[in-house]
C-alpha cells in the first residue's frame, strides 16, 4: 500500500470499492480514506455478488467498533474475507471470541507477554536482530521486506517453542493467510490458498499438542501456557488449543515484517529524520510509534453491529458487518495534525491504535514494540545511511498494508 499519499482530488464515493486489491496494489487508498472521513464517515458498500458492509474511517468511530463488543461483536468474524460467511471459529478462536470468555483465554497468555515479562527476552531478542542486520553489512542490495518476513520468526519462534527448522513454513503459512491473492503467496485460487493455510496451520499446531500431550514435555513456551489455559470453570479443549495457537502465530508473523520495511522506507524517503534519529537515540521510542501509526500493518478489522446502531453520521443494520478502517483512524487530521507528514517527534503518536483497541487490543504489542525498538537501534548504530536500490512493490492484500520487495543498500558505520 502507498504510504505517502498523492495529492487530494475528487472522489466519487458512490464508485469507490474497496474491495478493489488494485487500489493497495497499485492504488492510493490514503486520498480515497481522506475525503470518507470528510463526506462519508460512514460509508456502505454492496459487493456485485450482493454481500455488503458498512466502513468507519473516523479514529473515534473505530475506536467505538473495536472497543466496544456489546454493541459490535467479533463472534461473526473479523476480518474481510469472511464477509457474508459466519466465522466456523468463532466464539473458540481468541480473535473471533467477546468477553467474557475471550477476557479469560487471554489472560493466561497474556500474564507472559506483558512488558515486564518481554523485557528478559531482550538479550536474546537483541542477538536475532544482530544476526539479521548482518548481510546488510556487505554494502550489497538487500531485499528488506522479503527478508523481514521471517524476522518475526527469529525473534518469537524460540518464545512460542517452535523449532528453527519449521519457520520458514510457517512464515510463508500465514503470509498465505493474510494476502491470499498475492502471486508471491497464492496456490490456486485465493479460495483455495486460504483453505491450505488454514489447513496446515491448524494441522501443526495440532500435532504439536498431540506431541506435547504424549511426551509430557513443557518448556514455559507460549504455545505450552495454552495447555493449562481455562476458560471459565473448564479447560481448553484441543481444538480450541489449535485455533487459539493459530491465532498466536498469525499475531507473531503478519505485521511487525510490514512495520518494519514501512518504516525503513519512510526513513530512506526523509533522509533528515534518519539522521535525527541517529543523533538521538532517545528518539527511538517515538520512532517506533509513528512507524506503527504511519504504516498501520493490520490496516482493518471487521465486527458485526448486534443492534440497529448509529454511528458516523448513519446506522448500521443488526447483524450488519461494518469494517473498521485503522489505516485511516491513524491520519485522521483531528488526533494527528499534519497526518500525512512522517515525524519521529510527533506528539501524540502513541495515541495510534495500530494495534486495535479494546478488549481485542493486540496481545503481544510489548513484545512488538521491544522487537522494534530494538531493530531501530541497531540499524541506526550500525549504518550511516540506507538508499533504496530497486523497485518497491506493494503487497496484493485489503487486509495487511505492506510490501513483497524493498530492496535497500545500506552504508556501514565507519568504527574509529
Amino acid at each position: 500500500m502507498r504510504l505517502t499519499p498523492g495529492p487530494a482530488r475528487d472522489i466519487d464515493l458512490d464508485t469507490v470499492d474497496l474491495f478493489d486489491l488494485d487500489l493497495y496494489t497499485s492504488g492510493d487508498p490514503h486520498t480515497v480514506w481522506d475525503v470518507m472521513r470528510a463526506k462519508a464517515p460512514l460509508h456502505h458498500q454492496v459487493l456485485p455478488d450482493g454481500r455488503e458492509f458498512w466502513s468507519v474511517t473516523r479514529y473515534e468511530d473505530v475506536c467505538r467498533v473495536l472497543g466496544d463488543h456489546r454493541e459490535f461483536t467479533s463472534e461473526r468474524g473479523t476480518v474481510v474475507t469472511h464477509l457474508g460467511v459466519d466465522d466456523v471459529a468463532a466464539g473458540k478462536l481468541l480473535t473471533s471470541t467477546d468477553p467474557p470468555r475471550h477476557t479469560q483465554v487471554r489472560r493466561a497468555i497474556g500474564t507472559n507477554l506483558t512488558a515486564r515479562a518481554v523485557r528478559s527476552w531482550e538479550d536474546r531478542i537483541r542477538r536475532a536482530i544482530v544476526g539479521f542486520l548482518e548481510p546488510l553489512l556487505d554494502g550489497e542490495t538487500f531485499d528488506l521486506a522479503e527478508q523481514a518476513l521471517l524476522l518475526p520468526a527469529m525473534v518469537t519462534g524460540p518464545l512460542l517453542g517452535i523449532p528453527e527448522r519449521d519457520w520458514a513454513e510457517l512464515v510463508q503459512l500465514t503470509a498465505m493467510v493474510t494476502a491470499p491473492s498475492d502471486p508471491h503467496f497464492q496456490h490456486g485460487s485465493e479460495a483455495a490458498t486460504l483453505a491450505i493455510s488454514h489447513h496446515e496451520l491448524i494441522t501443526y499446531v495440532t500435532d504439536w499438542v498431540r506431541r506435547r500431550r504424549a511426551t509430557g514435555d513443557n518448556d514455559g513456551s507460549l504455545l505450552d501456557h495454552l495447555l493449562t489455559a481455562r476458560a471459565g470453570d473448564a479447560p481448553l479443549t484441543d481444538e480450541e488449543i489449535a485455533l487459539d495457537g493459530y491465532s498466536i502465530l498469525l499475531g507473531a508473523n503478519v505485521t511487525t515484517p510490514h512495520t518494519v520495511s514501512g518504516t525503513v522506507q519512510a526513513l530512506i524517503e526523509r533522509p533528515e529524520q534518519f539522521a535525527r534519529a541517529q543523533a538521538d537515540p532517545s528518539l527511538v521510542p517515538n520512532l517506533v510509534e509513528e512507524g506503527l501509526r504511519w504504516t498501520s500493518a493490520a490496516c482493518n478489522f471487521m465486527r458485526y453491529a448486534v443492534n440497529d446502531t448509529d454511528i458516523g453520521g448513519g446506522t448500521i443494520p443488526a447483524r450488519g458487518a461494518v469494517v473498521a478502517w485503522i489505516g485511516s483512524a491513524n491520519r485522521d487530521e483531528f488526533q494527528f495534525p499534519d497526518p500525512h507528514v512522517f515525524d519521529i517527534a510527533r506528539t501524540g503518536a502513541k495515541r495510534q491504535v495500530a494495534f486495535g483497541f479494546g478488549a481485542h487490543f493486540c496481545i503481544g504489542a510489548p513484545l512488538a514494540r521491544l522487537t522494534l525498538r530494538i531493530f531501530f537501534e541497531e540499524l541506526l548504530q550500525r549504518f550511516t545511511a540506507i538508499e533504496l536500490a530497486g523497485e518497491v512493490e506493494h503487497l496484493r492484500s485489503y487486509f495487511i498494508a505492506g510490501m513483497t520487495h524493498l530492496p535497500i543498500v545500506a552504508q556501514k558505520r565507519r568504527t574509529p
